[in-house]
């Protein structure tokens, strides 16, 4: 390897270079799309569902998390569509989407075996989602995403202390200081 990168011309040295921060700028582009399509997805899950629980006697304020399944249908066409454009992925890109996809099978079991924690699992969500959260910003070298998983953290601590009726407002917050914020600030740095 040492011995190719001796033997570049200018030209070429400059074309890996350019080619090295456009990919570096597509993986910002695409992983600000799931993170702000998740945000508003969890964020208005978590709002409505406190709205519910709060305001209302509605028994079935946790029917508004089927908005993730059309969330995961569109995150699913987005990355068989962008896995088709993509000509070359980094380990990087590999380790961020195994990294997310793993978060995904614990919170669909945390999910199914809600009824022996007794449904207190949105703090245990929180906990878990702060992981890849600060990993992809490390990955991505974006400190506002890594403060937005010391966020989920820090939310998942307080939603551990308050009542089961307060814990999805405390999840919206987390969401919009995890997800929105950060993922508002990597879209503005992109354009």
């Amino acid at each position: 390897m040492k011995d190719q990168t001796k033997d570049l011309s200018p030209e070429q040295s400059l074309a890996l270079i350019s080619g090295m921060i456009h990919q570096a700028q597509g993986n910002v582009s695409y992983n600000t799309k799931y993170i702000l399509l998740w945000g508003w997805c969890i964020t208005l899950a978590n709002f409505a569902m406190y709205g519910l629980m709060k305001f209302t006697d509605y028994n079935y304020p946790y029917v508004v998390w089927l908005l993730t399944i059309p969330a995961t249908v569109i995150t699913i066409i987005m990355a068989a569509r962008e896995s088709k454009e993509v000509s070359t992925q980094t380990h990087f890109d590999k380790i961020t989407v195994w990294l997310w996809i793993s978060l995904f099978f614990i919170i669909a079991s945390v999910i199914a075996f809600g009824y022996k924690l007794n449904f207190q699992i949105n703090p245990l969500i929180l906990l878990f989602t702060a992981f890849p959260t600060f990993i992809t910003g490390i990955i991505l070298r974006f400190k506002p995403l890594m403060i937005g998983g010391i966020c989920f953290w820090a939310f998942s601590i307080l939603c551990f202390l308050v009542d089961m009726q307060t814990q999805p407002l405390i999840g919206g917050l987390a969401t919009v200081a995890g997800y929105l914020i950060p993922g508002y600030m990597l879209k503005n740095l992109k354009a």
